[in-house]
């Protein structure tokens, strides 16, 4: 598991575990990362919820659900120390990925999930002039009127038919002219 040529940044890994520990892995994992002071290497440990919505009874209740049972994503650096540390946590029985070598999930997998979006630097602003890269309205060209960096989105005025449409469209479907 050499690093050597590769930068070392956190990346997102899944981690399987035993069905109903997926907490329980959560909370032993975040009490031996402190207890080891190997918070330099681990940066979040996450078990992915989402509310549902069921009406019992004639009244409407929420509740939590997770949604991917028997699994745990965690962010952190591998290296010899926090691999070990994770696999011998009770209640994992392994990393997602080929033998040994844990695979980090991709940034497209993390965005898809709705999970971690990474900050985007776009190198257009306000006014510019673009081109739409992908999409139903790719070769179209529009100026830019608002970036929205939390949503990766931006609001283009492309003339078509004949007049300005506002449209949003993703930070990576855009290109400055």
């Amino acid at each position: 598991m050499s690093q050597a040529d590769e930068k070392i940044e956190p990346k997102w890994y899944v981690v399987h575990t035993y069905s109903g520990y997926e907490n329980k892995v959560k909370t032993d994992l975040e009490k031996t990362v402190k207890n080891r002071e190997l918070e330099d290497f681990f940066f979040d440990i996450v078990v992915p919820m989402e509310e549902q919505i069921e009406i019992k009874e004639g009244k409407r209740v929420t509740n939590l659900k997770k949604v991917f049972p028997g699994y745990v994503l965690v962010k952190m650096i591998v290296t010899e120390e926090s691999w070990y540390i994770v696999r011998n946590t009770r209640g994992v029985t392994g990393f997602v990925g080929s033998g040994t070598d844990p695979i980090p999930l991709t940034e497209e997998e993390i965005r898809n999930m709705g999970f971690e979006v990474p900050t985007v630097n776009v190198d257009y602003e306000v006014n510019d002039n673009i081109k739409v890269l992908s999409g139903p309205l790719e070769n179209f060209t529009g100026v830019v009127q608002e970036i929205n960096k939390e949503k990766n989105k931006v609001k283009v005025l492309i003339s078509m038919f004949g007049r300005e449409t506002p449209v949003e469209l993703e930070f990576n479907q855009v290109q400055k002219i």
